[in-house]
């Protein structure tokens, strides 16, 4: 039994490569990554010249798959990012919720019929909670970053710096299954604008209003969105820390309010590719370094 799930699995994560998709390992029976993490990193192999994330290591090698797939039923998972997908993940309502909280199904296709278009027809996947995973060809000119509820409650999206569950895994709450198996369509002109508009008036157009900076502290808090939101990979987290530093100073001199930095700059770093659990605690060290480093200064 064991052998025969290792090959269904096996199977699913070359099949998925033969389209051109990213894999790697997911541990058994679950949704998170098999791979070792930085604090446990052997520093060899892959990780000789140093530790190298799972989005860095998935990989469209048969033979690296095969070798990976050898010994355990590994549940299969997509970098995104690095297979050139957009996913729209439409989620269930948790148990603890409304009754009459909507799912994303039907918010996303409430969102379809406002902007008058069709449901898009692509390959679909069936998630293990029920919900859905519509997979969709990112448009190469820009490079998209995941998002949760921006395009409406329960409706998240996964492209650079996230994964997916392929179809063939499976978790204690059930399988993930192909529904729909039509070619995967180009990310729709209508969504990516959505997605687009939305990304960059949170993370670079608009300083709030309230604010209460001077000319001086409200560009600053531009520049650094700006630099922040445009770091090339493998600088985001530098980049956001010196960001969150240098701004600090002006939340310790009062001329910017907390909650105004902290929500620009993790605007900017979701637009930049970073998660949200990246980059809330680099934003709230650097901002408490500054003010550690700025006694005195707060009005």
């Amino acid at each position: 039994m064991t052998h025969n799930r290792n090959t269904a699995l096996l199977t699913a994560a070359l099949e998925a490569a033969e389209h051109g998709w990213a894999v790697f390992p997911l541990r058994p029976g679950d949704k998170r990554p098999a791979l070792h993490g930085e604090a446990q990193c052997p520093g060899i192999g892959d990780c000789a010249g140093g530790h190298r994330k799972w989005e860095q290591r998935a990989t469209l090698d048969p033979d690296r798959i095969r070798a990976a797939w050898a010994t355990r039923p590994f549940n299969v998972g997509i970098a995104t990012g690095p297979s050139g997908l957009l996913v729209v993940d439409l989620d269930m309502p948790k148990p603890n919720s409304n009754g009459d909280t909507p799912c994303g199904v039907t918010t996303f296709t409430a969102l379809c019929e406002r902007a008058g278009q069709a449901v898009p027809a692509t390959r679909t996947v069936r998630t293990a909670s029920g919900g859905a995973h519509l997979y969709f060809t990112a448009p190469p000119s820009v490079r998209l970053a995941n998002s949760a509820g921006r395009l409406g409650k329960l409706i998240d999206t996964r492209a650079w710096g996230g994964y997916v569950v392929a179809a063939g895994s499976t978790t204690p709450t059930g399988p993930y299954t192909v529904t729909h198996p039509a070619p995967v369509v180009p990310l729709p002109e209508w969504l990516w604008t959505l997605l687009t508009t939305r990304q960059a008036s949170r993370a670079l157009t608009a300083v709030p209003s309230s604010s209460k900076g001077s000319a001086y502290a409200t560009a600053a808090l531009r520049a650094e969105i700006a630099n922040v939101a445009g770091a090339a990979e493998g600088k985001r987290n530098w980049t956001l820390l010196r960001a969150a530093r240098a701004l600090g100073r002006f939340v310790a001199s009062g001329d910017l309010v907390r909650s105004e930095v902290e929500d620009s700059l993790n605007g900017a770093a979701l637009a930049a590719g970073l998660r949200e659990r990246e980059c809330t605690p680099v934003i709230t060290s650097a901002l408490n370094w500054s003010a550690a480093h700025n006694p005195g200064k707060a009005s």
